[in-house]
């Protein structure tokens, strides 16, 4: 009994000095950020002014703000189909093939490996427009391509074509995590269930479908969550790989939160941006962890 309410106080002992410095540099400055996001403050000196709501309905009609939310979400749609469908194909070409297994899996995570910001640097030198895809394109076949890729300016119902090759830039960086959480599904699924499948005469397709997909459905949907939640907050990325862009083409609400709060100096509106950034990606985490935290009660 002495033995273990020691235990108890030194287990005290070593989980409070987290949780109060995760109370001040997590909940504490947001909610620093939301009071912020309230006032007045614009330029170096506070201003405390209670303004209500009026910081958020200002971006909601600056147009910059509205082809950011677009942009966010055709980037997350797209990103996420991109990693999720090429992730699973690399995770079932792995299973099946016999030899250098090994070497594959190391080539398709290395991207993981790197930062951001040297995925934008390198992608920004392949897809320019004079020195990257389309010279070597023009110096292999001849042919010449005048596309811009993340110059161009060209757009459908609300998609920016520019978004483009960041979704090919981010794809290719974080592909390889959905081809490790799938592939390691996969080798979790006992072999007498493979095999009972195919003593039954299904294909390939059919085991795929009826048995690896449900099976692993919920490996799937963690990768979507983790995906999500960077796709709605990307920004190194971008700001190394393209900037805003011309008519903010590739611009993103954390490209202009950095540059309202931090080179324009209006901290109220950076805040509220900031506030509208948080709530986006609480929309993706929280239903996540109230299932878990039900499947865990169950």
């Amino acid at each position: 009994m002495i033995r273990s309410k020691r235990d108890q106080r030194i287990g005290f002992a070593i989980v409070i000095p987290g949780f109060i410095l995760l109370g001040i540099f997590v909940y504490g400055f947001i909610g620093w950020t939301l009071a912020v996001s309230f006032s007045g403050w614009e330029g170096i000196l506070p201003n405390w002014d209670f303004m209500g709501l009026k910081n958020f309905i200002s971006l909601f009609h600056s147009e910059r703000f509205r082809i950011d939310l677009l942009n966010t979400f055709f980037f997350s749609i797209l990103f996420l189909g991109f990693c999720v469908v090429l992730g699973f194909t690399l995770a079932m070409l792995l299973d099946k093939i016999t030899g250098g297994e090994a070497i594959f899996r190391n080539i398709f995570l290395f991207p993981l490996a790197i930062s951001f910001v040297v995925t934008g640097v390198v992608w920004r030198w392949i897809f320019n427009p004079t020195v990257g895809i389309n010279a070597l394109i023009k110096n292999l076949f001849g042919i010449n391509i005048a596309w811009g890729w993340f110059t161009e300016t060209k757009s459908f119902l609300g998609f920016n074509y520019a978004l483009i090759p960041v979704v090919i830039a981010a794809g290719w960086q974080l592909t390889g995590y959905v081809m490790a959480m799938v592939l390691a599904g996969i080798r979790a699924i006992p072999i007498e269930v493979i095999e009972s499948a195919s003593i039954d005469g299904a294909g390939e397709f059919r085991k795929m479908t009826d048995i690896i997909i449900p099976i692993i459905k919920p490996v799937l949907f963690a990768s979507l969550i983790i995906l999500g939640h960077i796709s709605l907050k990307i920004f190194d990325l971008v700001y190394t790989m393209t900037g805003s862009g011309t008519a903010f083409v590739t611009d993103f609400p954390s490209m202009y939160m950095f540059e309202t709060t931090f080179q324009g100096h209006f901290y109220a509106e950076g805040s509220g941006i900031s506030i509208i950034m948080l709530l986006l990606v609480a929309v993706v985490i929280v239903p996540y962890l109230y299932s878990v935290l039900k499947k865990e009660k169950a």
